[in-house]
C-alpha cells in the first residue's frame, strides 16, 4: 500500500494541497479545515457527517441548489455527444451558439454578442482586453486607463486584479499597475461621514467626476461597476447612485462595464440587475449563477457597435483553450431552463427574497449587530466589538462570527467585520428560518 493510501484527506491536503483565499498554515495548524463530501438542495455534507445548510450557495453561484437532475442529466447527455470542441478557429459547437442567443433573449438587447471564458475573473480580463482593443481600433489609443472603486471586487487574474478595490487582494502582489484608478465606493457604514447614505453616495460620484476631470476623461476607457459590491462587503447602493454613476461615464465618452457575476441570474430579484434599475451597460460580464456551479463559466457580453468595431479589426486575438466549452454551456442552457420552468426569479422577487430581507433586517437591533444591508437573496451584517463599531477591516469579526455560526449547522461567509448572506435561490420559508436561528444563535454567542 502506498504512503498516501494510508494518510486521511486531511493529511493528503496538508501535504500537497494549495487552498486559495486562504491562510494555509493556520487552517492546519488548528485543523479547523472543512471536507466537503456531498450536497442536496441546499445543505451539504462534510467528511465527520455534518449536515451543513449552505447560507452562501456554494461561493454566491449554486442558484438552485445542489444535485438538480436536469443539469446533471444535460451534461451527461453533452459528454455523450461532444466532450469538447474549441471555438478558436472558425470553429464552435451548438451549446455555445444557443447559450450567446439566449444570453441576448433574456435582456440588455444592446448588448448583441458574447466573448465565453471560464471564470468571473476571466470575464473582466476579457473585458479590459477587448475594450483596449476597441479603442485602438476606433483611433484612440490614449485611453488605456481603467476607473473602478474602493471594495470593488472583479476577481484575480492580473488586470481583473488592478481593478480590484480591496487591499487584501492587491497589496501582496504589489499591485494595481498603472492604468488602474479607484474612486470612492459608496460604503457608508465604514465612512467617517456626517452625510446619510444618499448624501453620501452623491458625494462619491462627484469625487469620481473630479477624478475623471483629473486624468483626463480622453484616457478613460471604461468604468467598472458591480450594481451591489458582494466581497467587498455585499454594499447595497444608495437611491440614485448607480444610474448617476452611469450618466457620469455616458457624459465623458467613457464605457460602462456591469459586472453581475453575483447579481446576474435572480439574486437580485432579476434576471440582470442591470436591467431591472436601467443601467444600459455598454458591456456586461457574467459568471457563477450562470451554470448555478456545476461547472467553470464566464461570459462577457458587448454592445452591437462594440462587436462590428471587432468585427472590422480582424483577427480577434484572444481566447482560452475552453472559451465556450460545449459542456458547461450545456449546463448553463438547462440551468437557465430550470430556473425558467420553476419561475425562479418571481420567486426571489415576490416571495422568498421580500421573506428572507425581512428575517435579516430584523437583526439589525441585535446587540452584536451594527448594521444590516440587503437586496432580496444577498445581505450583510455589519459586526460589533461589545456593543463598539469596528472599521478596520483586519480585526475579523466576520470570520470569528461565521465560525461560531457554522458550530450551528450553517454556512455563512466571514468578510472583515460582517458576515454575507446569500443562499440558493430555491430555499423555502422553513430553510430561511432555519437559517437564522443558526445565525442569530451565532451572534448570541458574538455578543457574550
Amino acid at each position: 500500500m502506498s504512503a498516501t493510501a494510508e494518510m486521511t484527506l486531511r493529511e493528503i491536503d496538508r501535504a500537497h494541497h494549495l487552498h486559495p483565499f486562504t491562510n494555509n498554515a493556520d487552517m492546519h495548524a488548528r485543523d479547523i479545515g472543512h471536507v466537503i463530501t456531498g450536497a442536496e438542495g441546499v445543505y451539504v455534507y462534510d467528511d465527520k457527517g455534518r449536515k451543513l445548510l449552505d447560507g452562501l450557495a456554494g461561493l454566491w453561484c449554486v442558484n438552485t441548489g445542489y444535485g438538480r437532475r436536469e443539469i446533471i442529466d444535460a451534461i451527461q447527455a453533452q459528454l455523450e455527444k461532444l466532450c469538447y470542441y474549441p471555438s478558436f478557429f472558425n470553429s464552435t459547437t451548438e451549446p455555445s451558439i444557443l447559450l450567446a442567443e439566449k444570453l441576448h433573449s433574456l435582456g440588455l438587447p444592446r448588448l448583441t454578442h458574447t466573448i465565453f471564458s471560464n471564470s468571473g475573473s476571466e470575464a473582466n480580463e476579457t473585458a479590459i482586453k477587448s475594450i483596449l482593443n476597441y479603442w485602438n481600433l476606433k483611433g484612440m489609443p490614449a485611453r488605456n486607463k481603467f476607473l473602478a472603486r474602493t471594495y470593488a471586487y472583479h476577481g484575480v487574474t492580473l488586470g481583473a486584479t488592478c481593478l480590484t478595490g480591496l487591499a487584501s487582494c492587491t497589496k501582496p502582489f504589489g499591485l494595481p499597475n498603472g492604468g488602474f484608478i479607484h474612486a470612492p465606493g459608496p460604503y457608508h457604514y465604514v465612512a467617517n461621514t456626517d452625510l446619510d447614505p444618499v448624501a453620501y453616495g452623491q458625494w462619491c460620484i462627484a469625487e469620481t467626476e473630479k477624478i475623471i476631470l483629473r486624468e483626463g476623461p480622453e484616457t478613460i476607457a471604461a468604468l467598472f461597476a458591480e450594481p451591489i459590491q458582494g466581497a467587498g462587503g455585499v454594499i447595497v447602493p444608495p437611491a440614485g447612485y448607480l444610474k448617476a454613476l452611469r450618466e457620469l461615464a455616458r457624459k465623458y465618452g467613457i464605457l460602462y462595464v456591469s459586472d453581475e457575476v453575483i447579481t446576474g441570474f435572480g439574486r437580485t430579484g432579476a434576471v440582470y440587475a442591470s436591467e431591472a434599475w436601467d443601467l444600459d451597460p455598454d458591456v456586461q460580464c457574467l459568471a457563477k449563477g450562470i451554470t448555478s456551479g456545476y461547472l467553470p463559466l464566464g461570459a462577457t457580453r458587448i454592445s452591437a457597435e462594440m462587436a462590428e468595431t471587432l468585427f472590422a479589426g480582424g483577427y480577434y486575438a484572444h481566447g482560452h483553450t475552453y472559451s465556450g466549452h460545449p459542456v458547461p454551456c450545456a449546463a448553463a442552457l438547462a440551468n437557465i431552463a430550470l430556473m425558467e420552468k420553476e419561475d425562479t426569479v418571481a420567486y426571489v422577487h415576490d416571495d422568498i427574497g421580500p421573506y428572507f430581507e425581512k428575517k435579516l433586517l430584523a437583526l439589525a437591533s441585535h446587540p452584536a449587530v451594527g448594521e444590516a444591508r440587503c437586496c432580496n437573496l444577498m445581505g450583510a451584517l455589519e459586526l460589533l466589538d461589545k456593543g463598539r463599531k469596528v472599521t478596520d477591516p483586519y480585526f475579523g469579526l466576520g470570520p470569528k462570527a461565521a465560525a461560531l455560526i457554522r458550530n450551528h449547522g450553517v454556512i455563512v461567509r466571514g468578510l472583515a467585520n460582517l458576515i454575507a448572506i446569500s443562499p440558493a435561490l430555491c430555499i423555502t420559508h422553513a430553510e430561511v428560518d432555519e437559517l437564522f436561528v443558526a445565525v442569530e444563535a451565532g451572534l448570541d454567542e458574538l455578543a457574550g
